[in-house]
């Protein structure tokens, strides 16, 4: 049972994401069903959003400031063809020191915003040795690795029930059509299970070695608490990881994050096309 004290936590949750919310939307005319969050080297899709608002992340009431490399934190407001999206140019990260409440806050307030449906992208590392550099992996499923969990605490049922389904973390739907896609267009694409540790150093061999024998394909540092929170308030959930590296171990070479940074860019075209492939399917669904 919780406490008043509790009690009081969750509601002053529930009243800033709120507050933040009716923050953005008095931005713009615009009503948004999806949510993007583009992650390391991806922010400039935003960019092209037409008829958009753009909004610096330390000006919205209680939203986390991302400090990580390549993420220009700002939302943005705008279209993309006749799709209105909300688009997070970054997100904010557990090893940048922020609580899981901070980290999760974004999804907070998307729900609050009316968004149905969220596109979450990461750069990560690749496990899977049939995966290569640059190429693009669909998200079936995950593997927390964090030590934690983002719901720990006073729950606020208006957010959604405190023992939520994660069966469908990722919605089947969706993974199929970004498959589908992906071929038309003809992208190096691949679907696996992301595996989410905090971070900000890159793993260890023999940490790679147990990530793959426990059925990772991908190694990362983000997604995973958004993708909890998400579903938790009923937020059906795309992800797409970038193969920015190969994981600690699958090649004789060192790690470092500029040249994590240099094949996004690279294969930026073809996450871009993806995207503009998928944000119309997603919004027919979401509009039933």
């Amino acid at each position: 049972m919780a406490t008043a004290r509790e009690k009081q936590r969750s509601s002053a949750e529930f009243a800033r994401a709120e507050r933040a919310a009716k923050y953005i939307l008095s931005k713009t005319r615009l009503r948004p069903r999806i949510g993007l969050v583009l992650g390391s080297g991806l922010g400039a899709f935003a960019d092209d959003f037409t008829s958009a608002t753009r909004i610096d992340y330390k000006k919205i009431p209680h939203f986390p400031v991302s400090t990580a490399i390549g993420h220009a934190g700002k939302l943005v407001i705008g279209k993309v063809g006749d799709v209105a999206v909300a688009g997070m140019q970054g997100r904010v990260h557990f090893y940048e020191g922020y609580s899981m409440k901070d980290v999760i806050f974004p999804m907070r307030v998307f729900s609050r915003m009316g968004i149905r449906a969220v596109i979450l992208t990461n750069a990560a590392g690749g496990i899977n040795t049939g995966y290569k550099q640059g190429c693009l992996v669909v998200i079936r499923d995950h593997i927390n690795l964090q030590g934690t969990n983002p719901l720990i605490g006073p729950n606020d049922e208006r957010f959604g029930l405190r023992f939520h389904d994660m069966t469908t973390a990722y919605w089947k739907p969706y993974a199929d059509a970004a498959l589908q896609e992906g071929k038309r267009l003809g992208v190096d694409i691949y679907e696996g299970v992301y595996g989410a540790l905090t971070g900000p150093s890159y793993e260890t061999p023999a940490e790679i070695r147990y990530m793959r024998t426990i059925g990772c394909d991908l190694a990362g540092m983000s997604t995973v608490p958004e993708v909890i929170t998400a579903r938790h308030m009923g937020i059906k959930v795309l992800g797409i990881s970038c193969v920015t590296n190969m994981a600690a171990g699958v090649l004789d070479q060192p790690i470092n994050h500029v040249e994590v940074l240099e094949t996004g860019e690279r294969v930026k075209s073809q996450f871009v096309a993806l995207l503009r492939a998928m944000i119309p399917r997603i919004a027919a669904d979401v509009a039933r």
